[in-house]
Protein backbone atom coordinates (compact mmCIF):
# COMPACT_ATOMS: atom_id res chain seq x y z
CA UNK A 1 0.00 0.00 0.00
CA UNK A 2 1.39 3.59 -0.89
CA UNK A 3 2.02 6.43 1.90
CA UNK A 4 -1.08 7.50 2.36
CA UNK A 5 -4.30 5.25 2.54
CA UNK A 6 -7.94 6.20 2.17
CA UNK A 7 -10.64 5.74 -0.47
CA UNK A 8 -14.28 5.67 -0.88
CA UNK A 9 -14.20 2.28 -1.87
CA UNK A 10 -15.11 -0.37 0.02
CA UNK A 11 -11.94 -2.96 0.42
CA UNK A 12 -11.98 -6.53 0.70
CA UNK A 13 -8.68 -8.17 1.07
CA UNK A 14 -8.15 -11.55 1.27
CA UNK A 15 -4.53 -13.24 2.58
CA UNK A 16 -3.94 -17.07 0.44
CA UNK A 17 -0.41 -17.50 2.09
CA UNK A 18 1.62 -15.79 4.54
CA UNK A 19 1.18 -13.13 7.69
CA UNK A 20 0.65 -9.48 7.73
CA UNK A 21 -0.77 -6.95 10.36
CA UNK A 22 -3.54 -4.28 9.59
CA UNK A 23 -4.09 -1.06 11.00
CA UNK A 24 -7.75 0.24 10.82
CA UNK A 25 -9.44 2.40 12.88
CA UNK A 26 -7.34 2.92 15.89
CA UNK A 27 -6.30 -0.90 16.29
CA UNK A 28 -3.62 -3.85 14.80
CA UNK A 29 -5.11 -7.15 13.81
CA UNK A 30 -2.23 -9.91 12.72
CA UNK A 31 -3.28 -11.20 9.80
CA UNK A 32 -2.36 -15.10 8.78
CA UNK A 33 -3.86 -16.80 5.59
CA UNK A 34 -7.17 -17.76 5.46
CA UNK A 35 -8.42 -14.21 6.85
CA UNK A 36 -10.44 -11.87 5.47
CA UNK A 37 -10.44 -8.13 6.07
CA UNK A 38 -13.32 -6.13 5.29
CA UNK A 39 -12.57 -1.90 4.83
CA UNK A 40 -15.31 0.26 5.50
CA UNK A 41 -15.72 3.24 2.77
CA UNK A 42 -13.48 6.54 4.05
CA UNK A 43 -11.77 4.23 6.73
CA UNK A 44 -8.25 5.12 7.75
CA UNK A 45 -5.94 1.82 6.80
CA UNK A 46 -2.46 0.25 6.42
CA UNK A 47 -1.21 -3.36 5.63
CA UNK A 48 2.10 -3.94 8.01
CA UNK A 49 4.75 -5.75 7.51
CA UNK A 50 4.90 -8.33 10.44
CA UNK A 51 9.21 -9.59 9.77
CA UNK A 52 7.68 -12.58 7.54
CA UNK A 53 8.58 -12.53 4.05
CA UNK A 54 6.18 -13.15 1.44
CA UNK A 55 2.56 -13.63 1.27
CA UNK A 56 0.25 -13.76 -1.27
CA UNK A 57 -2.93 -11.57 -1.07
CA UNK A 58 -5.93 -10.36 -3.55
CA UNK A 59 -7.49 -7.60 -2.96
CA UNK A 60 -10.75 -6.15 -4.34
CA UNK A 61 -12.16 -2.10 -4.30
CA UNK A 62 -15.93 -1.87 -4.56
CA UNK A 63 -16.80 1.61 -5.37
CA UNK A 64 -20.27 2.89 -4.11
CA UNK A 65 -21.82 3.43 -7.52
CA UNK A 66 -21.77 -0.24 -7.28
CA UNK A 67 -24.44 -0.81 -5.34
CA UNK A 68 -26.34 1.57 -6.84
CA UNK A 69 -28.12 -1.10 -9.13
CA UNK A 70 -29.53 -2.67 -6.15
CA UNK A 71 -32.47 -2.02 -4.33
CA UNK A 72 -31.69 -0.52 -0.85
CA UNK A 73 -32.27 -3.74 1.33
CA UNK A 74 -30.37 -5.83 -0.97
CA UNK A 75 -27.76 -3.21 -1.09
CA UNK A 76 -27.61 -3.32 2.46
CA UNK A 77 -26.93 -6.88 2.89
CA UNK A 78 -24.19 -6.58 0.39
CA UNK A 79 -22.15 -3.57 2.41
CA UNK A 80 -23.06 -5.27 6.03
CA UNK A 81 -19.80 -7.29 6.19
CA UNK A 82 -17.71 -3.68 5.88
CA UNK A 83 -20.02 -2.31 8.59
CA UNK A 84 -19.50 -5.39 11.18
CA UNK A 85 -15.98 -7.54 12.21
CA UNK A 86 -13.41 -5.70 10.54
CA UNK A 87 -11.60 -9.31 10.33
CA UNK A 88 -12.64 -12.73 9.83
CA UNK A 89 -11.15 -15.98 10.31
CA UNK A 90 -12.99 -18.07 8.08
CA UNK A 91 -13.43 -22.10 8.66
CA UNK A 92 -11.41 -24.01 6.05
CA UNK A 93 -15.56 -25.16 4.64
CA UNK A 94 -15.70 -21.20 4.09
CA UNK A 95 -12.36 -20.74 2.79
CA UNK A 96 -12.09 -23.28 -0.12
CA UNK A 97 -15.41 -21.60 -0.44
CA UNK A 98 -13.99 -18.02 -1.21
CA UNK A 99 -10.85 -18.81 -2.70
CA UNK A 100 -12.84 -21.04 -5.35
CA UNK A 101 -14.80 -17.77 -6.41
CA UNK A 102 -11.26 -16.00 -6.51
CA UNK A 103 -9.78 -18.85 -9.32
CA UNK A 104 -13.57 -18.25 -10.66
CA UNK A 105 -13.00 -14.45 -10.82
CA UNK A 106 -9.59 -14.89 -12.22
CA UNK A 107 -10.53 -16.85 -14.61
CA UNK A 108 -12.92 -15.00 -16.03
CA UNK A 109 -10.63 -11.77 -15.93
CA UNK A 110 -8.04 -13.80 -17.94
CA UNK A 111 -10.05 -15.89 -20.59
CA UNK A 112 -11.95 -12.30 -21.05
CA UNK A 113 -14.78 -13.87 -23.19
CA UNK A 114 -18.11 -11.77 -24.32
CA UNK A 115 -20.00 -11.01 -21.25
CA UNK A 116 -16.82 -11.52 -19.21
CA UNK A 117 -17.49 -8.28 -17.37
CA UNK A 118 -20.95 -8.72 -16.38
CA UNK A 119 -20.18 -12.44 -14.87
CA UNK A 120 -16.96 -10.41 -12.43
CA UNK A 121 -19.53 -8.20 -11.31
CA UNK A 122 -22.05 -11.00 -10.55
CA UNK A 123 -19.39 -12.95 -8.80
CA UNK A 124 -18.43 -9.98 -7.38
CA UNK A 125 -21.98 -9.65 -6.17
CA UNK A 126 -22.13 -12.92 -4.29
CA UNK A 127 -18.83 -12.99 -3.07
CA UNK A 128 -20.19 -10.29 -0.95
CA UNK A 129 -23.29 -12.31 -0.33
CA UNK A 130 -21.56 -15.29 0.86
CA UNK A 131 -19.15 -13.47 3.08
CA UNK A 132 -22.47 -11.51 4.75
CA UNK A 133 -23.87 -14.91 5.59
CA UNK A 134 -20.74 -16.48 6.81
CA UNK A 135 -19.95 -13.29 9.20
CA UNK A 136 -23.18 -13.81 10.19
CA UNK A 137 -22.63 -17.33 11.67
CA UNK A 138 -18.77 -17.45 12.08
CA UNK A 139 -18.02 -16.01 15.29
CA UNK A 140 -14.41 -16.56 15.14
CA UNK A 141 -13.33 -12.92 14.75
CA UNK A 142 -9.39 -11.84 14.97
CA UNK A 143 -9.17 -9.52 17.97
CA UNK A 144 -6.70 -6.66 17.87
CA UNK A 145 -3.47 -6.93 19.42
CA UNK A 146 -3.09 -5.83 22.59
CA UNK A 147 0.14 -4.56 25.01
CA UNK A 148 0.80 -1.51 27.26
CA UNK A 149 2.79 0.59 23.98
CA UNK A 150 -0.07 -0.74 21.82
CA UNK A 151 -3.14 0.39 24.31
CA UNK A 152 -1.03 4.20 24.36
CA UNK A 153 -0.77 4.36 20.45
CA UNK A 154 -5.14 3.36 20.63
CA UNK A 155 -5.71 6.21 22.92
CA UNK A 156 -3.27 8.92 20.96
CA UNK A 157 -5.40 7.40 17.43
CA UNK A 158 -8.33 8.26 19.10
CA UNK A 159 -7.07 11.85 20.71
CA UNK A 160 -6.65 12.83 17.14
CA UNK A 161 -10.16 11.50 15.59
CA UNK A 162 -12.02 13.86 18.30
CA UNK A 163 -8.75 17.02 18.38
CA UNK A 164 -8.05 17.12 14.48
CA UNK A 165 -9.32 20.48 14.09
CA UNK A 166 -7.32 21.87 16.45
CA UNK A 167 -3.48 22.58 16.28
CA UNK A 168 -2.18 19.92 17.58
CA UNK A 169 1.83 19.21 18.20
CA UNK A 170 3.98 16.38 18.70
CA UNK A 171 5.06 17.92 22.10
CA UNK A 172 2.03 18.76 23.45
CA UNK A 173 0.67 15.15 22.87
CA UNK A 174 3.27 13.61 24.34
CA UNK A 175 3.09 15.62 27.39
CA UNK A 176 -0.41 14.54 27.32
CA UNK A 177 0.11 10.67 27.44
CA UNK A 178 2.98 11.57 29.67
CA UNK A 179 5.95 9.88 27.44
CA UNK A 180 8.56 11.85 25.35
CA UNK A 181 8.25 13.64 21.57
CA UNK A 182 10.59 10.87 20.43
CA UNK A 183 9.30 7.87 22.02
CA UNK A 184 5.58 8.56 20.70
CA UNK A 185 7.30 9.22 17.40
CA UNK A 186 9.03 6.02 17.13
CA UNK A 187 6.01 3.91 18.42
CA UNK A 188 3.25 5.66 16.64
CA UNK A 189 5.09 4.79 13.57
CA UNK A 190 6.15 0.84 14.58
CA UNK A 191 2.39 0.42 15.46
CA UNK A 192 0.26 1.72 13.13
CA UNK A 193 2.76 2.24 10.18
CA UNK A 194 2.25 5.88 9.43
CA UNK A 195 4.16 8.64 10.94
CA UNK A 196 1.96 10.85 13.57
CA UNK A 197 2.25 13.61 10.79
CA UNK A 198 0.78 11.11 7.81
CA UNK A 199 -2.09 9.91 10.24
CA UNK A 200 -3.52 13.33 11.38
CA UNK A 201 -3.21 14.93 7.72
CA UNK A 202 -5.67 11.66 6.78
CA UNK A 203 -7.81 11.91 9.22
CA UNK A 204 -8.19 16.20 8.24
CA UNK A 205 -8.21 15.44 4.62
CA UNK A 206 -10.65 12.71 5.47
CA UNK A 207 -13.20 14.76 7.09
CA UNK A 208 -12.59 17.05 4.55
CA UNK A 209 -13.82 15.34 2.22
CA UNK A 210 -17.03 14.89 4.04
CA UNK A 211 -17.62 18.09 4.44
CA UNK A 212 -17.06 18.63 0.62
CA UNK A 213 -19.49 16.12 -0.39
CA UNK A 214 -22.19 16.50 2.77
CA UNK A 215 -22.42 20.76 3.24
CA UNK A 216 -22.48 23.68 1.17
CA UNK A 217 -19.18 25.58 3.20
CA UNK A 218 -16.69 27.07 1.23
CA UNK A 219 -13.17 25.25 0.53
CA UNK A 220 -11.59 28.14 2.87
CA UNK A 221 -14.22 27.54 5.63
CA UNK A 222 -13.37 23.77 5.62
CA UNK A 223 -9.77 24.25 5.56
CA UNK A 224 -9.86 25.90 8.63
CA UNK A 225 -12.36 23.31 10.30
CA UNK A 226 -10.12 20.50 10.01
CA UNK A 227 -7.39 21.83 11.79
CA UNK A 228 -5.17 23.64 8.64
CA UNK A 229 -4.48 27.88 9.13
CA UNK A 230 -2.45 28.01 5.52
CA UNK A 231 -5.37 27.22 2.62
CA UNK A 232 -2.42 27.04 0.35
CA UNK A 233 -0.81 23.70 2.07
CA UNK A 234 -4.65 22.66 2.89
CA UNK A 235 -4.94 22.49 -0.96
CA UNK A 236 -1.38 20.97 -1.42
CA UNK A 237 -2.09 18.08 1.34
CA UNK A 238 -5.11 17.59 -0.23
CA UNK A 239 -4.13 16.80 -3.52
CA UNK A 240 -1.13 14.79 -2.31
CA UNK A 241 -3.38 12.44 -0.39
CA UNK A 242 -6.42 12.07 -3.01
CA UNK A 243 -4.90 12.76 -6.27
CA UNK A 244 -7.04 15.75 -7.05
CA UNK A 245 -7.88 19.37 -5.87
CA UNK A 246 -10.49 19.92 -2.99
CA UNK A 247 -12.45 21.88 -5.73
CA UNK A 248 -12.45 19.06 -8.28
CA UNK A 249 -13.33 16.62 -5.65
CA UNK A 250 -16.77 18.29 -5.13
CA UNK A 251 -17.05 18.74 -8.56
CA UNK A 252 -17.27 14.76 -8.93
CA UNK A 253 -20.08 14.44 -6.07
Amino acid sequence: MGRYHIHRSYELFYLFSGERGFFIKDRVYPIRAGDLVLIDSNEVHRSIDMGVPNHDRVVLYYDPSFFEKYYPDEASCLTAPFKGSQVIRLSMKDRLKIEAMFREFFRELGDALPGYDLRLRHIAAEMLLQISRMSSRNKSTVTNVTGTVKKTIQEVVRYIEQHYGEKLRLEEMAQQFYISPGYLSRSFKEVTGFSLTDYLNMVRIREAQRLLRETELSITEIAERVGFDNYSHFGKMFKRITSVAPRDYRRQD
